[in-house]
C-alpha cells in the first residue's frame, strides 16, 4: 500500500467530504437558491470590452489628498484583533478575501512524480513578486503532512504551469472547488469551467475531463499548459514555507510556494510586437472578490508617474515640499 493510500485510509472521511463539511462551516454562499437569484439578474454582456476613462479628478493637485471632498474622513474605523478570544479563523479568511480585492486567479497544472496523474486547480492566493528572475507565490491551505494533489505534485516534481483565467473559461476554471480544494477552499464559487475545477470531487477524478479544457505541451516542464489560457507561465519550485496556527500552536495551517517562471506563453493576438505587453482587452482576466463573487476588468485609467521637477512646480509654491519629520 502506498503512503498516499495509507494516509487516506487513516482519514475519518474522504477528502471531498471533509472539504464539503468545511465549506458548510464557512457559509460562503449567501443565497438559499442561487439559481433562482441568478435567473433574476441581467444576462452577461459579451459586447462590453475594456475601455479607458478619465481619472476621478483629472485636475488633482499636490496636497489635495483624496478626491471625494473629504467624505471618507467623516467615517470612523473599527479595529479587529485576528486572535480575539472566540473569533474563528474562518472569520479572518472571509474578511481578508473580501477586503484584499481584486485577486488574480492562478490556475495551476501539475503532474505526479511518476507521471501517472495530473491536477488542475485554481488559486486566488497567487501573485507575481519579482521580475528578475520572474518569481510567483502561491498559497496552499494545510501543512505539508496533509498536502493534497496540487501541492504534493509541486513539491515532488518541482514543476508546474500557472495559467491566467479569462472570461471565456471562468466556469471551467473554478469548478475545481468540487474536484479538490487545495487552498483553504479559496475558490468555491459559481459552478463554471474554471469554477468546475474547484469542485470537491473524489480523489482521482480528472479535472481536465470534468472541465472540458485542453492540455497543451510545455517546453521546459512536464505539466501541461491550459490551451484556452491567453497567458501561461512554466514554473519551477524555488522553496516552500509552512505556517503555524497562532490559535492552535503546532497545527500547520498553510504553505507558501515560491515559484520561478522559466518560460512564458502568450496568445499571438494578445502580445505586442516587442513581446513585453499583454492587451487587457484580449486577456479579459477574471478576478476573485469575496464570498462567491468574481470580477471582470472593463475599465481602466492611466496615471503617468510624476517627475519631481514637474511635481515641485505645484508643491513648492504651496509650501508642500517639507522635510520629513519624525513619525512621517
Amino acid at each position: 500500500m502506498s503512503s498516499d493510500q495509507e494516509q487516506r485510509k487513516e482519514d475519518p472521511k474522504p477528502h471531498h467530504e471533509m472539504m464539503a463539511d468545511r465549506e458548510k462551516a464557512i457559509k460562503r454562499n449567501p443565497h438559499g437558491n442561487f439559481k433562482e437569484v441568478e435567473a433574476s439578474r441581467p444576462d452577461w454582456d459579451q459586447q462590453r470590452t475594456f475601455t479607458f476613462t478619465k481619472t476621478v479628478k483629472p485636475d488633482w493637485k499636490p496636497g489635495q489628498g483624496g478626491n471625494d471632498g473629504g467624505e471618507s474622513l467623516k467615517k470612523e474605523h473599527i479595529d479587529i484583533d485576528p486572535y480575539q478570544d472566540g473569533r474563528p479563523a474562518a472569520f479572518n479568511y472571509k474578511l481578508l478575501i473580501s477586503a484584499i480585492i481584486p485577486r488574480p486567479i492562478g490556475f495551476l497544472s501539475t503532474t505526479s512524480k511518476d507521471g501517472s496523474s495530473t491536477n488542475l486547480a485554481p488559486f486566488s492566493y497567487t501573485q507575481v513578486v519579482n521580475h528578475d528572475p520572474p518569481v510567483f507565490i502561491v498559497g496552499y491551505a494545510g501543512g505539508m503532512s496533509s498536502a493534497k494533489d496540487s501541492l504534493r505534485n509541486l513539491v515532488d516534481t518541482g514543476e508546474c504551469t500557472i495559467n491566467i483565467i479569462s472570461e471565456h473559461f471562468i466556469e471551467a476554471g473554478e469548478i475545481h472547488q468540487i474536484i479538490q480544494i487545495d487552498s483553504l477552499i479559496l475558490l468555491i464559487g459559481i459552478m463554471t469551467i474554471a469554477n468546475a475545477t474547484s469542485v470537491n470531487a473524489p480523489y482521482g477524478v480528472s479535472e481536465w475531463a470534468l472541465t472540458g479544457l485542453h492540455p497543451a505541451p510545455s517546453k521546459d516542464v512536464k505539466p501541461s499548459r491550459v490551451k484556452e489560457a491567453i497567458f501561461s507561465v512554466e514554473g519551477k519550485l524555488m522553496n516552500t514555507q509552512e505556517f503555524e496556527s497562532r490559535a492552535t500552536p503546532g497545527k500547520k495551517t498553510g504553505v507558501l510556494a515560491v515559484i520561478e517562471g522559466v518560460r512564458f506563453w502568450a496568445r499571438e493576438d494578445a502580445i505586442n510586437e516587442d513581446r513585453n505587453l499583454i492587451d487587457p482587452a484580449v486577456l479579459r482576466p477574471m478576478s476573485r472578490l469575496g464570498g462567491i463573487t468574481y470580477g471582470r476588468l472593463l475599465e481602466g485609467i492611466e496615471l503617468p508617474r510624476p517627475e519631481w521637477e514637474e511635481f515641485r512646480k505645484d508643491a513648492e509654491p504651496a509650501g508642500l515640499a517639507k522635510p520629513k519629520a519624525e513619525g512621517q
